[in-house]
């Protein structure tokens, strides 16, 4: 069995003799086929292919294999970005009048994904915090609850995820668990062996590295048993009539059914689909994934311990330091690293943490994370400017609170860099 590190480069494409090394991209919008048979088939589902690029496409394909080998799950698919993979993972299980448990610590643009449309379609949420009892989770559940959903390590809260507690509610309730994994990345978490259901990631971030792409990607573990909860499931357990009556879970079994579901019946209507270019440099990315995951965490952890031992510098956030609420079960989960994105606050404030955002220099001021360039975001100055002081507490965001995603650049100048913004204030 390959390591994660081989499959990094080589999952999801083998070449035949004489073939490109490289993924091929696959930029047509559609398919020819011989005869109509032929074609009706694929409408049928009784074959597979390719017939229409908003559905699928081969190079996303490809691309899909390798995510799902390295998450060893036993399907999967790109969507056009992480959003639409957080939204078709839920929506592909949950519809108008069902309910849906999720972690608090969530991404703010899942949770308003979740809080504000997936509500105005008619879908129940609970956000529970993700430090809370097993007693008071098993109260959260309903009748109608279809699904429970968090992330590996929550962004920016870093909050890591108590798989065992989620996994174990949600499989008691017979339902699935849905984790959002693209912080930690299957080199450091592979969410399946810890209970986990579903996987998804926002490609954009480290799978692709570089800042280049837009993408989403859903991985099935094709271990949830969705016939033994039929009724909670019909979408799965019953006739789809749109597809001449096939029943999903029995056609494709527990291995295909939520993928192909998703693929025939969301990415049909919906058309998120990922463009076979955007795959191709997200593959590009992949193939260095394992090398840079393990720079960002080394640069990350002496980032964090240099911040915590700094004067200025009033708080850190960091699972990868002894001091922090979830370092053991960082270690119980990651135990070669958790990601590369610290949050911190210096002594000042706001004023204080706009002047250190001023002087740096080697550090980008982006609203984007989790890519090789070392990036900083002071939200009270920028995506939140418009809250007092007091709001932004109440929302969460302290006034002095700087997001860093630490880059893969040289340590040193990566801390050199730090320290002399301090000095600034």
């Amino acid at each position: 069995m390959m390591r994660t590190e081989t499959k990094c480069i080589q999952a999801g494409y083998e070449p035949k003799n004489g073939e490109s090394r490289m993924i091929p991209i696959i930029q047509s919008t559609t398919f020819k086929y011989d005869t109509s048979e032929d074609m009706g088939k694929l409408f049928d589902l009784e074959a597979s292919g390719y017939f229409y690029t908003r559905l699928q496409n081969p190079t996303n394909d490809m691309v899909a294999a390798k995510i799902a080998a390295l998450e060893g799950g036993t399907a999967a698919m790109l969507t056009s970005s992480g959003q639409a993979a957080s939204f078709f993972s839920v929506f592909n299980l949950a519809s108008a009048g069902d309910h849906v448990i999720a972690s608090s610590a969530i991404y703010g643009g899942t949770f308003n994904l979740f809080n504000v449309t997936m509500r105005r379609m008619g879908i129940d949420f609970t956000f529970v915090d993700p430090d809370i009892s097993e007693e008071e989770l098993n109260a959260a559940f309903k009748e109608n609850t279809k699904v429970v959903f968090g992330e590996t390590i929550a962004n920016p809260a870093l909050t890591v995820f108590d798989f065992d507690k989620f996994s174990k509610a949600a499989h008691d309730h017979g339902v699935p668990l849905i984790v959002d994994n693209t912080f930690a990345t299957p080199v450091n978490c592979r969410p399946f062996e810890h209970g986990a259901d579903i996987v998804i990631h926002s490609t954009t971030k480290y799978l692709d590295g570089h800042d280049a792409t837009v993408g989403g990607c859903i991985v099935d573990s094709g271990k949830f048993d969705w016939m033994a909860h039929a009724d909670k499931f019909p979408g799965l357990t019953t006739p789809d009539e749109s597809y001449h009556g096939i029943t999903y879970a029995e056609r494709f079994g527990k291995e295909g059914a939520f993928i192909t579901k998703c693929t025939a019946q969301l990415m049909r209507d919906l058309g998120s689909i990922q463009a076979p270019m955007n795959a191709y440099f997200l593959n590009l990315g992949i193939e260095s994934l394992a090398v840079r995951m393990e720079r960002h965490c080394e640069n990350a952890q002496q980032v964090a311990e240099f911040l915590e031992g700094h004067d200025k510098v009033e708080w850190v956030n960091y699972p990868g330091l002894p001091s922090n609420k979830y370092y053991e079960r960082a270690k119980k989960y990651m135990p070669h690293g958790t990601c590369g994105v610290i949050s911190f606050g210096v002594k000042g404030g706001r004023a204080a943490a706009e002047t250190f955002m001023k002087n740096l220099k080697v550090a980008m001021i982006a609203t984007h994370v989790a890519d090789a360039h070392t990036c900083v975001l002071h939200p009270a100055s920028s995506t939140h400017r418009q809250l007092t002081d007091e709001e932004l507490v109440a929302a969460g965001v302290a006034p002095d609170l700087i997001r860093l995603s630490v880059g893969i650049e040289h340590i040193y100048d990566i801390v050199e860099d730090i320290a002399q913004a301090l000095e600034a204030i």
